[in-house]
């Protein structure tokens, strides 16, 4: 059997990772500007994370949620404080699209609606209902295309007040930073007066926080930039550090129906482990306020670059897009030839960086000096 053929591969094979490093089987390091799609919260191999997973997998990897667990208990009460939600409910799943799907289900359930608002450039997944609001035809099946959903433009309100005064709205559904969309950032104008509507008009306002949220903006949540208050959050990537699990944040006002949502996965032993271990990470090693001091230095020092090359550098903490003037791969892919270094990309023209939130400046640093490298050759 072969793999099925969906992911076009750099010739590098990674076997070995820490802190903001990775290794290749031929040992050859590389500095990690991308973090794995902004999964790698905490950095590579912590010993803390190994230490706190290893231990729960040597008592209980896994057990069904017809059970009490705990640990889910404890990372309820833990999220809640450190993000500022100690009245939400939690509700624990494996990836960020089925965080979205969940999300938009229980809307849907309040509301007794089917119509969805979307941004454009927006990416939420690619499971059914996560791939319908996401703003690429590419990747939407006929069988998803329900049009359930209208696409409409970041920072301009006018069109969204239109389209939720038509009535029939379940959920609108935003990024605040948009990842796949090149770092396109939401305006606080904009979030609050979206949000004052939503409420006017009966919808429920979903904040996907799975590639911005959780830390990297310099807050623990991107929304929390913007003076907005959403009734449900999504969360994924960064929960775990590499181990696959999402979570759904909820308003009180949502009353949990028994049997409304399920997951066989979702929440279990070793994921609520790996997720307690982030957080006890970030609280001993101030990895949300790195965030912030570090992305604002490495801003500062792109936008410092004298190069004919970039266009723009956009965004907030630890998640960064660099506008070029020529291909992306014109630069990534010598970055990771020549140079070393892992970045990612969005669009035709724009790196995005989404380092570990342990990055520090002399790492910035390294990666300016890099950059320039490869810009002086174009």
């Amino acid at each position: 059997m072969r793999l099925f053929d969906v992911y076009p591969l750099f010739d590098v094979n990674i076997v070995k990772g820490k802190g903001c490093k990775v290794w290749d089987d031929k040992g050859q390091e590389y500095l990690d500007l991308y973090g794995g799609h902004a999964v790698i919260s905490i950095g590579h191999s912590h010993p803390h994370y190994i230490e706190e997973v290893t231990a729960q997998l040597q008592k209980l990897g896994f057990y069904s949620n017809s059970v009490i667990n705990t640990l889910q208990q404890q990372l309820a009460e833990r999220l809640g404080k450190i993000s500022g939600y100690d009245d939400y409910q939690l509700f624990l799943i494996n990836s960020g699209a089925e965080a979205n799907e969940n999300a938009l289900k229980l809307a849907s359930f309040k509301t007794g609606h089917t119509r969805v608002l979307s941004c454009e450039k927006a990416f939420h997944g690619r499971t059914s209902l996560a791939v319908e609001v996401t703003n690429n035809p590419k990747i939407v099946a006929p069988i998803n295309d329900n049009h359930h959903v209208r696409f409409l433009p970041l920072n301009d309100l006018e069109p969204w007040v239109r389209e939720l005064s038509r009535g029939g709205v379940a959920a609108v559904i935003l990024e605040c930073i948009q990842g796949v969309g090149g770092i396109q950032m939401a305006t606080p104008k904009f979030a609050q007066e979206l949000a004052a509507a939503c409420k006017r008009f009966g919808a429920v306002l979903i904040c996907d926080e799975i590639q911005c949220g959780y830390g990297r903006s310099g807050k623990f949540f991107a929304h929390q930039h913007l003076g907005i208050r959403p009734d449900i959050i999504t969360v994924a990537k960064g929960i775990a550090n590499g181990f696959p699990m999402g979570g759904v944040l909820i308003s009180p006002e949502f009353k949990p129906v028994y049997g409304q949502l399920g997951t066989t996965f979702g929440g279990n032993h070793l994921a609520c482990a790996a997720a307690l271990a982030v957080l006890d990470v970030f609280e001993q090693e101030h990895l949300v306020e790195n965030a912030d001091a570090v992305g604002t230095y490495l801003i500062e020092q792109l936008r410092a670059i004298e190069s004919p090359h970039i266009k723009d550098v956009r965004g907030r903490g630890l998640m960064i897009g660099i506008d070029l003037d020529v291909p992306h791969k014109d630069v990534r892919v010598p970055l990771i030839k020549q140079e070393h270094c892992f970045t990612g990309c969005a669009g035709q023209n724009t790196l995005r960086l989404l380092p570990p939130l342990c990055l520090t400046k002399a790492d910035a640093d390294l990666f300016i000096q890099k950059l320039k490298n490869v810009l002086a050759t174009l």
